[in-house]
């Protein structure tokens, strides 16, 4: 079954706003937000906190009237967030972006498992020489993946990153072997969470963009399928299919992104595009007992 979603051909945005379904939805998105509050130490001050902030950078970013901006008296009418807040906020120094190493490692894994000169003859994919001198004429090296890439960082910082985070192993002929045909590093929790961000953010980001009252761009796909009444044994089965069709999906998604990137131009207002997928498994819940008028019938029957 699939979960239904709006027709793809709707113009337009989804009519005027519509609170209290937000709220149910919010409530629901809430859920998994909280667990991860508990799981990591962060109670209701702190994300108050930020809440009030993201309200506020996305009233200024998102809502700002055309060169006239926001003034805190309209941010606080957009957002609730209370105007004395909305000056102190706004007012803050930015703290500086934090710098990751991640995108570009997983930038080179996605062109590594992608691009046909990185790859055997049956599509998987191939070790790679660290150094063009450690590897046979002609055949590409690890340097050359990581120099078509980008060329801020060194071959071998990205190497000893990959190897760190165990997505790539370093054999004793002085060839990388890349340990699975995705980016999934086994260390490195600052790793983990930057993947939650960016794919967490972009998956919410696409559902508000498709309910949005002032929607004008085409939806974008936003769609899952989900089973029920399974066993364990058959839910895991149907993870490991999940798991082997994005393997799939994923190196043909690469190959077309690879292309793309390569023919792309200068363009005055550039795209960024990010593609998952995700398999959640969780029990399910038998509905509550029935209580109130049902059970104090049954105790008035007659015996």
């Amino acid at each position: 079954m699939t979960d239904p979603s709006p027709p793809t051909e709707t113009p337009a945005g989804t009519g005027p706003p519509e609170p209290s379904l937000a709220a149910q939805a919010i409530a629901e998105v809430l859920r998994p937000l909280a667990r991860l509050m508990i799981d990591h130490g962060l109670q209701l001050p702190v994300m108050v906190e930020l809440l009030k902030k993201a309200l506020v950078d996305e009233a200024l970013s998102t809502f700002a009237l055309d060169d006239k901006g926001s003034s805190d008296t309209r941010v606080a009418l957009l957002t609730g967030v209370h105007r004395k807040d909305v000056k102190r906020l706004r007012e803050a120094p930015q703290s500086p972006p934090a710098t990751h190493m991640v995108p570009l490692a997983a930038a080179v894994v996605a062109r590594w498992i992608s691009d046909p000169r990185f790859l055997n003859a049956d599509h998987s994919v191939r070790p790679l020489a660290r150094t063009p001198g450690r590897g046979r004429p002609g055949e590409p090296d690890f340097s050359m993946l990581v120099a078509e890439v980008s060329r801020d960082l060194g071959a071998r910082a990205v190497l000893d990153e990959l190897v760190r985070l165990g997505v790539v192993t370093l054999r004793e002929d002085g060839y990388a072997e890349l340990q699975s045909a995705a980016f999934v590093p086994q260390e490195g929790l600052a790793e983990s969470f930057h993947f939650l961000a960016a794919n967490v953010s972009a998956h919410l980001a696409t559902a508000v963009h498709n309910l949005s009252p002032h929607r004008s761009a085409p939806l974008l796909l936003e769609q899952s399928a989900f089973s029920q009444g399974l066993s364990a044994e058959q839910a895991e089965a149907l993870h490991q299919q999940a798991r082997r069709l994005w393997a799939d999906c994923l190196q043909r998604f690469l190959q077309s992104a690879t292309v793309a990137e390569q023919r792309s131009e200068e363009a005055a207002l550039p795209q960024r595009v990010r593609f998952g997928v995700y398999f959640h498994q969780e029990t399910e819940h038998p509905p509550a007992p029935e209580t109130g008028a049902k059970k104090r019938k049954k105790r008035n029957d007659p015996t």
